[in-house]
């Protein structure tokens, strides 16, 4: 039985372990890679589910709950140490319950044992151990858990006994921090936000406190380990763009420049490592996550637009490239996942983080030959002896990561040659090595689609076909728009499926799932000009206003009334690696008021950011999609509205024209006196007057409820829309 209380068919990977005589256990029919990984591990796991907490009831024992995701390392690391050793297997067995939850399934569960142990330990991170009583409340907590004691952290069989004696002779004591740390939690979910007018203040301070903490030398924010975080990047952005600011637009594009030429960038195949663990972002943390490229790749197209950089839109179209190459499903979806973890290719017995990626010298040399070899390794910064700057446990020795190490200046002067000679040499000799890494052993791919990643990848498709005008990326938002509707969207009850794989949905959808899914039809729109999505997104949205809000306060919970089987419905404004679904549906309701003129989304929108108003005031940078959502709120509505059918040449030009700029706070909308012109005007009935003058396709530029006048010539429209010059 699955946690949906149905029996699935075995995955084939099932099968295979099966056939081969292993012994499985309770996760043996999920559908998640993550909890497959355990499904013969000795332990009894069970899926989180009212039966696993009823054997717990009945038998009288706390339950152990373990919470990760198949791409982590140190999950890795305690699964092999702990899950995989016949000893503790025995003792856990015994003595508990064992539960086993995918986070990227169940971020809800996530969420609030995360606090939960945030509350114990005073940190968090993954794996999560968490010890519970049967009626699911948390006593104790913590993270990655050693076999014997070290790293300053209780062996994991140590922990397991010592609990258990407790739980024999003084199970009050266990009881007594569950109600606290229970109380903790409601209370958290429940409180009220100190109500402070909100003030453009507060977008001046996330400024301030981004320029105190920026790292002038090497980009990015604080010290080692840095971690990329587009929000507060975008917040920026949309900062200079208000109030033209060099020092906010500088921070931006340093950042994103260095990171793209360090080792947290994959030099051969595109896309973003998840961190740097040092602060150069030369060593990188090895997993590559969707979402990260979802944001990160709309980014360097904004980067681009702001700066005509070509470098960004190289970096962002590379992105692009690798998830659909590499993460894209046949039918459309986006993956989740590639592991930092893979096996060697010389031992197939030995497993590494980093080993797909690593490279010795002379491997380079061996592929490419000793003039083109020499001239590579020293752009890249490939030395004999390895080049990681921070590896603690020698895991790199002797290998190398590659970044960009010189210019192409500094290199074509150092071996005697033109610049434009050299930028050639170095293109066919990553693809060189690119080809001869394929044949590598690949790290394990997590191949489930989870709605909400989808709609932050369609977002920078969307935007890469805009930037770029290249099909292919407007394809791939459309196609993952028309998987998700098919597969992930219940047309009966207008409600998301959380995640899709092995033909199954399954999961009810969180407040991410419609905000960043919404998010990604309003981008595909504006790209495409497709009202359908649109029209979904409006559907989409009405129905997470009924599953999420919460009247009294204001604010949406991050899981959806349905939801039955959790402790504490939490909510969240933190934009951390995603940013907060409350952040982005404020957004999604702002833009939305203004397409559909609904003065309830508009005032929704409002309730959200006073709800916040207290932390956003005080701590904006913890909080930059808040932030930019206040942003567009404060701003004066402006829409551009183009006549013209969408396949025409002078539509394209005026469209193409918008499409340089950025233009963080405008609505682009198409009246073509089709379908979509129609859907608008039953919102925007003033449409039906806007017609093309002289017969060519003409742009009305709308500020605060009043439009300009008609103009159908790029010239005309650049002078309405083109940023002020610094």
């Amino acid at each position: 039985m699955n946690s949906a209380g149905h029996t699935s068919p075995l995955s084939e990977f099932v099968k295979q372990q099966l056939a081969d005589g292993k012994q499985a256990n309770g996760l043996i029919y999920e559908k998640s890679p993550y909890l497959l990984q355990h499904a013969f591990n000795p332990v009894h796991w069970l899926p989180w589910s009212d039966e696993a907490f009823g054997r717990a009831e009945r038998e009288n024992k706390p339950i152990f709950l373990s919470i990760g995701y198949s791409t982590c390392h140190w999950c890795h690391v305690m699964a092999h140490e702990s899950f995989e050793d016949e000893k503790v297997a025995a003792f856990l067995n015994e003595n508990y319950i064992a539960i086993k939850v995918d986070r990227e399934e169940r971020p809800d569960i996530d969420q609030l044992y995360m606090a939960a142990t945030q509350e114990i330990s005073g940190n968090g991170g993954w794996p999560m151990s968490v010890f519970l009583l049967s009626d699911r409340r948390p006593f104790y907590a913590g993270t990655y858990f050693p076999q014997e004691s070290g790293y300053g952290r209780p062996g994991f069989l140590d922990l397991l006994q010592q609990i258990h004696v407790i739980w024999q002779e003084d199970r009050s004591k266990l009881t007594g921090n569950a109600e606290v740390v229970t109380n903790r939690l409601r209370t958290i979910a429940s409180a009220t936000e100190t109500e402070k007018p909100l003030s453009d203040e507060l977008l001046h301070r996330c400024f301030q406190q981004a320029a105190q903490n920026f790292d002038r030398e090497f980009g990015g924010f604080g010290s080692a380990p840095k971690f990329p975080r587009p929000a507060i990047f975008d917040l920026l952005l949309r900062y200079d763009a208000w109030h033209r600011n060099d020092q906010a637009r500088e921070m931006v594009l340093v950042s994103l420049k260095k990171m793209a030429q360090g080792g947290m960038y994959d030099q051969l195949g595109g896309g973003f490592h998840r961190y740097s663990v040092d602060g150069q972002w030369r060593v990188p943390h090895f997993e590559k996550m969707l979402y990260d490229q979802g944001q990160l790749a709309g980014l360097y197209f904004d980067a681009y637009q702001v700066s005509r950089d070509p470098f960004y839109l190289q970096i962002g179209t590379e992105i692009l490239d690798y998830v659909l190459r590499d993460m894209t499903d046949s039918q459309g979806g986006f993956y989740s996942a590639e592991d930092a973890d893979s096996v060697d290719e010389y031992d197939r017995n030995r497993h590494g983080e980093g080993l797909f990626y690593l490279w010795q010298q002379a491997e380079i040399i061996n592929f490419l030959g000793v003039e083109y070899g020499e001239i590579f390794n020293f752009f890249y910064g490939v030395q004999a002896d390895g080049n990681a700057l921070a590896d603690p446990m020698a895991e790199f020795h002797g290998k190398n990561i590659l970044y960009i190490a010189r210019s192409l200046a500094a290199t074509a002067q150092k071996f005697g040659k033109k610049e434009q000679e050299i930028h050639k040499i170095l293109a066919n000799a990553k693809q060189t090595l690119f080809v001869g890494r394929e044949k590598r052993p690949r790290p394990h791919l997590d191949d489930k689609i989870i709605t909400a990643w989808n709609g932050l990848m369609i977002s920078a498709m969307a935007k890469g076909f805009r930037v770029t005008g290249d099909n292919r990326y407007l394809h791939g938002a459309t196609r993952s728009a028309v998987f998700l509707e098919k597969n992930l969207f219940n047309k009966d009850t207008k409600a998301l499926f959380r995640r899709y794989r092995e033909g199954e949905a399954h999961f009810q959808g969180q407040l991410e799932d419609y905000a960043f899914f919404v998010q990604g039809l309003l981008d595909l729109y504006e790209a495409g000009f497709d009202s359908h999505w649109l029209e979904l997104a409006v559907e989409l949205t009405t129905r997470q206003i009924e599953l999420f809000s919460d009247e009294p306060q204001g604010a949406f919970f991050d899981s959806p009334a349905t939801a039955k089987d959790i402790l504490v419905r939490m909510r969240n404004d933190y934009d951390g690696a995603e940013p907060a679904g409350n952040s982005v549906a404020a957004m999604n309701l702002l833009r939305l008021a203004q397409i559909t003129e609904n003065k309830e989304w508009y005032k929704k929108a409002e309730t959200i950011l006073s709800f916040f108003a207290g932390g956003l005031q005080a701590q904006p940078f913890g909080r930059p999609t808040m932030a930019a959502a206040y942003d567009l709120y404060r701003q004066q509505p402006r829409q551009i509205i183009i006549t013209g059918s969408p396949e025409a040449a002078d539509t394209r030009q005026l469209i193409n024209l918008i499409n340089t700029f950025y233009l963080p706070t405008t609505i682009i909308l198409l009246a073509d006196n089709g379908p979509g012109q129609l859907y608008l005007e039953q919102y925007m009935p003033f449409i039906k007057n806007m017609s093309a003058v002289e017969g060519k396709a003409t742009a009305y530029v709308c500020e605060n409820f009043t439009c300009k006048k008609p103009v159908n010539s790029v010239q005309e429209l650049a002078s309405l829309i083109a940023p002020a010059k610094r």
